[in-house]
C-alpha cells in the first residue's frame, strides 16, 4: 500500500509507465492478461513471475485474488450495482 499520490495517479493512468519495481510491474503484467484472456496465460507466465521472486504460493494468491476481483465486478456490473441510480 502506498500513499504516494503520484504513483496512484500513474497507476490510474497507465501502471506501464509507473515507476514500478520489476516484480510489482510482472505481476501487473500478469493480472492485465489474466484480466483479458485468461486462456492465453501458459507456464512463460509463470516462469516470468518466478524470475522477479515470486514463489508458487504467491503466484497462486496472485492468481486467486485477481481472479476473485474480476468476478465480483462482473457480478457487479450484471446487476447494475454501483451505477448511478441504481
Amino acid at each position: 500500500m502506498t500513499l504516494d499520490e503520484r504513483l496512484i495517479a500513474a497507476l490510474r493512468s497507465d501502471y506501464t509507465k509507473a515507476e514500478l519495481s520489476q516484480a510489482d510491474r510482472a505481476m501487473l503484467d500478469y493480472v492485465v492478461q489474466l484480466t483479458r484472456d485468461a486462456g492465453r496465460i501458459h507456464p512463460g507466465h509463470h516462469a516470468r513471475l518466478r524470475e522477479v521472486g515470486f514463489e508458487d504460493l504467491a503466484i497462486l494468491q496472485i492468481t486467486l485474488i485477481a481472479s476473485w476481483f474480476n468476478y465480483i465486478n462482473r457480478v457487479a456490473d450484471a446487476l447494475g450495482i454501483g451505477r448511478d441510480g441504481v
